[in-house]
């Protein structure tokens, strides 16, 4: 039962588990044109907000919403009948930034408001953030869950603690509809306070008030813009990828002289394994394993011909499906409206759904081929993108205060061939291609816990040969050793990690008796740090361009953020003005003991602007 799920989230105290009772609640039936002075009686109060509608970025709709005073009285308003001096109040009341309002999921809940002609800006507290800097692993953060757990209360039978807050009202004479809007509203004002009281022990105050809350606002504008797409090539890449889905197919069937499903994992093994007679794999409960890392390594252990086509299968597939979800999210506008995620990664890390930008790949000729699809859109003169070179070794020469990291950059030199230099005792100019792929993944792999072990399985050399390079490298770079161990050691003792910005990962398994779950958590610790600081980073870099872009009334946007990449779209006149103002921001994100340097690129597509 919901009840019995929800009561487990509670400390282990019978008397808090019995204390659960519902929400109290006063819902007052306003007459029409009476909202303003309701308004007004309360004016300098936090008020605890509810939307019921369809949050959609290119558009959305609300049609009720529902308030809620320090008392717990509450009222709410019908939005397709409400009276026009009312719908008046209401818009004023959420325009005004100096009106404080707490509110779950506000990117949500200004998307819908934003189908009503509704601006909604002064959110004071998102009670779904400040759940997710306190408990950054949760995977929901559920309305009726925070009530549970910080009041001590539930929510009212037929009030969906599941839901978004998008809600039917259904509004009628008995205001069954209203009593569900309200009980959300007075939820969401009712657990502000407690939730301010837990940002607080987690230091994570002023996180939520000087990063989450604005790159929230910015995030709402970025996913209203979207951004606009060559429809047309696109559906010519579409046909392309599923072309290349059927020639990967025949080849397989022709290194093996017959078909196969080539997506049954028991099909595969009995050709693999039994047929081809090839080297087992990891060992399953349904067989030797067919993953892709265990195929790419059995590929480049026999290159068998079927081996190539099957996983050159999965990789069109793979791309098929990315395009074709491109195309299916294409709004009438023309554009791509993707979500930005907020609450989902742990080190505070935005993700991206419908679609997910992400899974673009990385500087790779099919990459570079679906970024050509996204294009500038009417009315503006092209795309700039801005990324960050190398931060989160930036982030790691500052945390560690490596020097020799440290001279590293502000030297201006290739990293990886000048800490290469200095780890196989050659002048930086002899430093090979082989020398430098060498660097650069372990220097990345140790900031993500990569073992000896992992460092010769990715580069292909013995153990002995991993462990050596490891070992020469903290022998030029100590300040690097010391500071990997010491962050466990520390994480360990306080049971958390933090980012520059005070941003806290808690790794309760450090301390597990089960070494799996240990070492999943040193990996954690070592990694939380450094890619969190450069979410931070890269937030803070969002507010302050799109800020900068409105301070100085410039018809430019910020469209996307992907990795550590920003996505502008340019307006005529505006190029020059808007690069120098990207380098400055991005620049001065964050304070470290060695500079940011950032790269832009100008162009009619992303591809084109890429650098």
């Amino acid at each position: 039962m919901l009840r019995d799920r929800l009561l487990q989230m509670l400390p282990e105290d019978d008397a808090a588990a019995e204390s659960v009772e519902g929400l109290a609640l006063t819902v007052t039936d306003l007459a029409p044109g009476d909202l303003g002075s309701w308004l007004a009686d309360r004016a300098g109060q936090e008020l605890g907000l509810d939307v019921a509608g369809r949050a959609l970025q290119g558009g959305g709709d609300a049609w009720a919403v529902a308030i809620a005073d320090e008392s717990g009285t509450s009222v709410a308003l019908d939005l397709a009948t409400i009276d026009d001096a009312d719908l008046e109040a209401l818009g004023a009341w959420l325009a005004d930034p100096a009106a404080p309002i707490a509110v779950h999921d506000a990117k949500t809940a200004s998307h819908a408001l934003h189908g009503r002609g509704l601006t909604l800006a002064g959110v004071a507290v998102d009670t779904l953030l400040a759940a997710y800097l306190c408990h950054p692993d949760q995977r929901t953060y559920d309305l009726g869950d925070l009530t549970v757990r910080y009041l001590q209360r539930e929510l009212p039978t037929g009030v969906d603690a599941e839901s978004d807050g998008m809600l039917d009202l259904g509004l009628d004479g008995d205001h069954s509809g209203a009593r569900t809007a309200a009980a959300r509203a007075v939820a969401v004002r009712e657990l502000a306070e407690p939730l301010r009281t837990d940002l607080a022990s987690r230091g994570a105050t002023a996180l939520m008030a000087q990063v989450e809350l604005p790159v929230l606002a910015t995030l709402v504008g970025m996913e209203r813009a979207g951004i606009a797409a060559d429809v047309a090539y696109v559906e010519g890449l579409a046909g392309e990828f599923d072309a290349a889905v059927e020639r990967a197919a025949l080849g397989a069937y022709e290194a093996i002289g017959h078909e196969v499903n080539l997506g049954s994992p028991k099909q595969l093994q009995e050709v693999l394994f039994v047929e081809l007679d090839m080297p087992k794999t990891r060992r399953t409960k349904t067989g030797w394993t067919t993953d892709a890392d265990a195929l790419a390594d059995l590929f480049a252990r026999t290159e068998h011909p079927f081996l190539g086509n099957l996983l050159a299968h999965r990789e069109a597939i793979r791309l098929r499906q990315t395009v074709e979800g491109l195309l299916k999210s294409v709004a009438p506008d023309g554009r791509i409206h993707t979500t930005f995620q907020q609450t989902v990664a742990a080190t505070g890390r935005l993700s991206s759904t419908d679609p997910n930008l992400q899974n673009i790949p990385i500087r790779t000729a099919e990459g570079y081929r679906i970024r050509e699809g996204f294009v500038v859109g009417e009315g503006y003169e092209g795309l700039l993108t801005a990324d960050y070179s190398q931060i989160e070794m930036r982030i790691m020469a500052h945390l560690s205060r490596d020097e020799g990291l440290i001279d590293a950059f502000r030297s201006g030199e290739d990293l990886h061939r000048y800490v290469g230099s200095r780890v196989f005792h050659v002048e930086p100019a002899e430093v090979t291609s082989a020398m430098r792929a060498k660097i650069k993944a372990m220097s990345y792999g140790l900031a993500y816990g990569l073992s000896a072990f992992g460092l010769s399985k990715q580069l292909g050399i013995s153990a002995g040969e991993a462990k050596g390079l490891m070992d020469d490298y903290f022998d030029r770079f100590g300040g690097v050793r010391d500071y990997l161990t010491g962050v466990v050691d520390e994480a360990r003792g306080e049971g958390w990690t933090s980012t520059i910005l005070g941003r806290r990962r808690y790794l309760p398994d450090l301390t597990s008796d089960n070494r799996q779950r240990r070492e999943m958590a040193e990996r954690m610790a070592l990694n939380a740090p450094i890619q969190g600081s450069a979410a931070d980073v890269v937030k803070v870099a969002m507010i302050g361009v799109t800020g900068e872009l409105e301070r100085r009334g410039l018809a430019s946007r910020l469209l996307l953020q992907v990795h550590d990449e920003l996505v502008l779209e340019v307006a005529p006149g505006e190029r020059e003005e808007v690069t120098d103002l990207v380098r400055t921001q991005m620049g001065a994100a964050a304070a470290l003991e060695v500079p940011l340097d950032v790269s832009v690129g100008f162009g009619r597509s992303w591809r084109d602007a890429g650098h």
